[in-house]
């Protein structure tokens, strides 16, 4: 998509295409250092300028045909930076009305200098509602400043934007989203159909509600180096599935990509177990051993012959397991807790799902050794969903949810190894407080089984970077949810299509969308 120029651009906005990019995302506290360093280096209004600039320039690319534009500017900086628009627009000949909610007798310098400016500019400004709908809606209310609940005239505004028919442009953030865990304020939240981010991206964007709620995002750093802000938090992308993809020789073979156990599959849920060996053999593994926990269970599977079934008293062979990769729990019931013990105590690499991750929060000596697997360089992933991760946290999944960032870093700290919060925006965290925020993804996930396919596919995944002579349990689960998503948006796209895609169809997307 072609940006139209205007004649301050420092930069062009760029969009931030889903899982391209492993860029550095920044919450309020460092976004507010980031602003507080640009703007010492900055002459004055230059900065609120080229914000102006950048979200002139995605308003007339994602609206190219508009002529008319509203623009609801709130009382703080978001608002000057929708003035420079209103004034930039303007002069391009548009028709824009300006509803105006800041305070002439508090204003800042750049507010005064922007307000004047859009007005000897002809733009009209004033506290009023247009009288007619606006072909393009520009959101300049709050932005970084949405952190306490909308009420009175902020509340109304956000209710007739997202009633406008046009689409809705957010500067910087929606307005009511939290900046840092893409919670919803009281009063309302504006629904974006595009977001320009300046300046940083903020992981509100991403994660919990960030992604309904601000569209399409555009990110403009304007002109200042992010560099002497770092950021522990960042975006997966498709250079992270590269990394976890061991190189194959001519002369390979099978033992030279790992072996997978997959422990789980109580009476009545077999299939969760199948999924998840499936899942692993989709991913590569030189070998995959399923360990049934219901001793009735067929011990031959039709669809993937290739998976090798074992009696569950193997898991008691400590030689074998110490040379393996183990996924447990999923469809596990209450018989893996029998399991646990022995795969805590010499599995390498294991990845711990569902129902083995219930086991540990009702077991405090099962934790206990869950923790005291890193004092003996051994490797964990959890994957839990937000109920999942609140009853590992002694919580409600209300809290979980309220900050996925928090939550996941509080389940890797404390139960010292990589944690995967699943949901929209699944965070991988590690015990140094490190996060990756997955952007792929969408409500296809949403069906039984996939994430029994994402557990194993990790299994599958991290048995290879071990075989190749690494061994990063984040790697793997980062690389694997990256994949997860991305094959859930390819499926969604494709003609045959349904409501909703079938966990058993997922692998096979996967592993189409490997390469």
């Amino acid at each position: 998509m072609n940006l139209p120029a205007f004649a301050s651009a420092a930069s062009a906005p760029q969009r931030v295409l889903r899982g391209e990019t492993p860029w550095p995302v920044h919450d309020v506290a460092a976004s507010r250092a980031h602003e507080a360093a640009a703007l010492a280096a900055t002459r004055a209004h230059r900065l609120m300028e080229r914000a102006g600039t950048a979200v002139a320039r995605v308003a007339r690319a994602v609206a190219p045909h508009a002529r008319s534009v509203w623009i609801v500017c709130g009382p703080g900086n978001n608002g000057d930076d929708g003035l420079v628009v209103a004034r930039l627009l303007g002069n391009a000949g548009l028709a824009v009305h300006v509803t105006w909610l800041g305070d002439e007798q508090r204003q800042s310098d750049d507010a005064r200098w922007a307000l004047d400016a859009a007005r000897q500019a002809g733009v009209r400004v004033s506290p009023a509602w247009p009288s007619d709908d606006c072909e393009l809606v520009i959101d300049a209310l709050l932005g970084l400043g949405s952190n306490r609940g909308l009420d009175g005239v902020l509340a109304q505004a956000v209710q007739r934007i997202n009633r406008s028919p046009g689409i809705r442009l957010s500067i910087d953030l929606p307005t009511g989203l939290n900046a840092d865990t893409g919670t919803l304020d009281g009063g309302g939240t504006v629904r974006a159909t595009h977001t320009v981010a300046l300046l940083t991206l903020k992981p509100g964007l991403f994660t919990a509600a960030g992604r309904d709620c601000a569209g399409e995002i555009w990110f403009d750093p304007l002109g200042v180096e992010a560099g002497a802000t770092p950021s522990s938090i960042r975006l997966a992308s498709r250079d992270d599935l590269r990394g976890a993809m061991p190189s194959r020789s001519h002369d390979s073979h099978k033992g030279r990509f790992g072996d997978v156990a997959v422990v789980g599959g109580s009476p009545g849920m077999t299939g969760a177990a199948l999924l998840a060996a499936r899942a692993a053999l989709g991913a590569g593994a030189g070998r995959v051993l399923l360990h049934l926990l219901d001793d009735d269970a067929p011990r031959f599977d039709a669809t993937r012959p290739e998976l090798m079934f074992r009696d569950r008293s193997g898991l008691n062979d400590r030689d074998a397991l110490s040379r393996t990769t183990v996924v447990c729990g999923c469809g596990g019931g209450s018989a893996v807790r029998e399991w646990l013990p022995p795969v805590l105590a010499c599995c390498p690499r294991l990845v711990l799902d569902a129902d083995a991750l219930n086991a540990l929060a009702a077991d405090e000596q099962l934790a206990i050794q869950l923790r005291s697997r890193s004092e003996r360089a051994l490797l964990t992933v959890l994957t839990p969903h937000p109920l999942e991760a609140a009853r590992l946290l002694d919580c409600d999944a209300r809290q979980v949810q309220a900050d996925r960032l928090r939550a996941a870093r509080t389940l890797a700290q404390r139960y010292r190894c990589a944690a995967l919060l699943k949901g929209s925006g699944s965070i991988t965290a590690t015990p140094d407080g490190g996060c990756v925020i997955n952007p792929t993804g969408n409500a296809w996930l949403a069906a039984g089984g996939t994430g029994d396919v994402l557990a194993g596919w990790i299994g599958g995944c991290w048995a290879q970077i071990a075989a190749a002579g690494a061994s990063s349990a984040a790697q793997a689960a980062i690389a694997s949810a990256w994949l997860h998503g991305h094959a859930a948006e390819r499926a969604s796209v494709a003609p045959a299509g349904g409501p909703a895609l079938r966990a058993g169809d997922l692998i096979e997307w996967m592993r189409a969308g490997w390469r």
